[in-house]
């Protein structure tokens, strides 16, 4: 049983370019097209040994425990099943850069996926919602059903490969004449020729529309969320599936409320009295209209938390909460009566001798100074 490396004439510390420089070399004298016949079995050997050690996986397993570690994928040497035609596709791929043809290729490919931006109100946010929104896609021929061909007519096979998707040239290089494969010219390695195209989608398969979508927006979901829906993009070339669309959320503003996670966030504008003395008031939520009581001596930046009336949770069950901020308004303009009322109020809690700030500004210390003070 001979040893891959000494094959290749590699030492087992090789690099993946050692070892292809080395089966180039062994091919460049051993392949039929140039040594010609006599040395199948000696090529054999060699594309073998590339086989499993130009393959990482492959080099692994061969390392820990030689052939009989590849359970099956074996090159040579008693148990090889392989035909010459897979040594030629490994010579194709190692001196011109690509595997041989593998027979004709298939029109039918998946469509492409597509990239939707939907804007959504804060209120379909709180609950979900489901949109209509027009797009700009591919949907399968109705005419053709995505077989490319005009009613009543279908593929024919290419006479120039005769169906193979690829032909044969001959080359001279170095080695000799080499021959290649390539893709057909004529049915461009498809095999078959549409000779009666489909004229309603030009023999593609699949035509471009606008055409409405209905999107379902689950709560919580905010500003560059992503939303997938497997296929739903654009239907494929001949047939071909469909690709996944995205849809892109933007959240717009609200006027009263603002949103952090899943709690809304609003402010509760009460009169000074209203907070000394305590009072209910009523607000607006994207619930309906509630109650929110204001205690006595409530002061300016107390939060109200109503809970469960916030955003519903993205892919989590309940709702996060709304929290009321309390601004404390004092009133500017006051008539004679009301002065007179607070000025007995300051009074009567012994507030009516508080002297007004000390202006502590650098222009006021310099009016101090001026002032000889």
């Amino acid at each position: 049983m001979s040893d891959y490396y000494d094959v290749l004439g590699v030492t087992r510390q090789a690099t993946a370019e050692e070892i292809k420089k080395a089966y180039r070399k062994k091919a460049r004298q051993l392949h039929p097209d140039v040594a010609g016949p006599g040395h199948e079995d000696e090529f054999k050997k060699v594309s073998a040994a590339y086989e499993v050690l130009s393959d990482s996986e492959k080099r692994k397993m061969y390392d820990l425990g030689g052939e009989d570690a590849l359970h099956g994928n074996n090159g040579f040497g008693g148990g090889f099943t392989g035909d010459f035609g897979s040594f030629s596709d490994l010579f194709q791929q190692a001196f011109f850069g690509g595997a041989a043809s593998r027979g004709p290729a298939s029109r039918t490919r998946r469509g492409q996926d597509s990239l939707l931006a939907v804007d959504v109100d804060l209120a379909e946010v709180v609950f979900g919602t489901t949109k209509t929104v027009t797009m700009d896609t591919y949907v399968v021929c109705d005419t053709c059903n995505g077989s490319c061909c005009a009613p009543g007519t279908s593929p024919v096979t290419c006479a120039e490969c005769n169906g193979q998707g690829s032909v044969q040239r001959m080359q001279r290089s170095l080695l000799g004449n080499v021959v290649t494969s390539m893709p057909c010219p004529r049915c461009q390695g498809y095999g078959t020729v549409i000779a009666s195209p489909c004229k309603d989608c030009d023999g593609e398969g699949r035509k471009h529309v606008r055409t409405p979508v209905d999107i379902s927006i689950p709560a919580g979901v905010s500003t560059g969320t992503r939303i997938r829906m497997g296929g739903r993009g654009e239907a494929g070339p001949a047939g071909g599936p469909n690709g996944d669309l995205y849809v892109e959320i933007h959240e717009r503003e609200h006027e009263a409320f603002t949103r952090e996670g899943d709690d809304l966030y609003t402010e509760l504008r009460v009169p000074m009295t209203a907070a000394a003395l305590g009072a209910s008031f009523p607000l607006e939520t994207f619930d309906g209209e509630r109650n929110v009581s204001v205690r006595a001596g409530t002061q300016g930046g107390d939060e109200i938390v109503l809970s469960g009336l916030g955003v519903g949770r993205l892919r989590r069950p309940g709702r996060g909460d709304l929290r009321v901020q309390i601004v404390v308004e004092t009133p500017t303009r006051l008539n004679d009566r009301q002065r007179e009322l607070l000025t007995e109020l300051a009074s009567l809690r012994g507030e009516d001798g508080y002297a007004a700030p000390k202006d502590e500004s650098m222009m006021g210390k310099l009016k101090e100074k001026l002032s000889g003070r």
